[in-house]
């Protein structure tokens, strides 16, 4: 099953996300699991019994733009060293295939998932099947092809340090508010469990992290637009999925993931073209030695 943050374990076999229904955490329970949410956050490998991992998705939203940071700097180490030998479009190829590897595909899983529900199926139970199905159609694999490929332009448009920490970060920061605003398309699964226990201190928490890291990448102006602008924009993608779906699954909120990350790269590249002469555009921002 999907995860939100793909630095995140997928259940061990046998033993579907959806099969989990987490009540609301208490205060006390909240004390209790803090110093456990983090490292569930950023374990790369599988392990087996993953129901209090799934549990704590919700409880640790405040470290979606965190976990989006490391990815994005993992990304900026790879593009330093590959810049040094390789050809701008070569370095974002191979940046479009690590983000994948580290990330386990999970989010392009989802798209796939949700394009082909949304496309083939007649009724709202009809789309909810396809999208349980293991098996990829047209839909599904066009619409990867086409995230992936305007990823790999826009990244060879604007490939920096700056952007390179910046679209995973906001694309993972605004699945906090969605998960907020938006109802579950059932009573069980991956976005279930995010619903069941987030609330609007982490989403709070996550915005104050996720805005001084854009001000401090991109300025003071087009930080906080590319926020509110990519914010929008899956607002109105998530009522879509509303509309077809009764609410977000796991697998929507990997279409909302890569949707968001290919919408950050388009919005960082219109804003500074449009913006090269507003005086205060990069105020606050910090230069990067890369």
């Amino acid at each position: 099953m999907l995860r939100f943050l793909t630095i995140l374990p997928a259940p061990a076999s046998g033993s579907r996300a959806g099969d989990t229904r987490p009540a609301a955490p208490s205060a006390e329970q909240r004390s209790e699991h803090a110093s456990a949410e983090m490292k569930t956050v950023l374990i790369l490998s599988e392990t087996p019994g993953a129901d209090e991992e799934i549990r704590s998705v919700g409880r640790s939203t405040i470290y979606f733009p965190l976990v989006g940071l490391i990815i994005g700097l993992l990304l900026a180490l790879l593009y330093i060293v590959f810049r040094a030998v390789l050809p701008t479009p070569v370095n974002c190829i191979l940046l479009i295939g690590a983000l994948a590897v580290i990330t386990g595909a999970h989010h392009i899983d989802g798209l796939m998932d949700t394009c082909d529900a949304f496309a083939a199926g007649k009724t709202r139970a009809q789309r909810l099947e396809i999208m349980k199905d293991t098996r990829v159609g047209a839909f599904g694999i066009t619409a990867a092809i086409l995230v992936l490929l305007t990823k790999y332009i826009c990244l060879s448009a604007t490939v920096g340090v700056s952007a390179l920490l910046t679209f995973p970060m906001l694309s993972r920061w605004a699945i906090t508010g969605l998960a907020l605003i938006f109802p579950s398309a059932g009573d069980s699964g991956s976005f279930y469990a995010l619903k069941s226990g987030a609330d609007w201190g982490g989403f709070i928490g996550a915005t104050v992290i996720a805005l001084a890291a854009a001000i401090l990448l991109n300025g003071l102006v087009i930080g906080p637009l590319i926020m509110l602008g990519l914010f929008g924009l899956l607002y109105c993608l998530g009522v879509l999925f509303r509309s077809y779906f009764g609410g977000l699954t796991g697998d929507c909120c990997g279409a909302l993931i890569e949707s968001g990350e290919v919408m950050a790269l388009i919005l960082n590249i219109a804003l500074l073209r449009l913006l090269p002469y507003l005086s205060s555009y990069n105020l606050f921002k910090i230069t990067l030695p890369f």
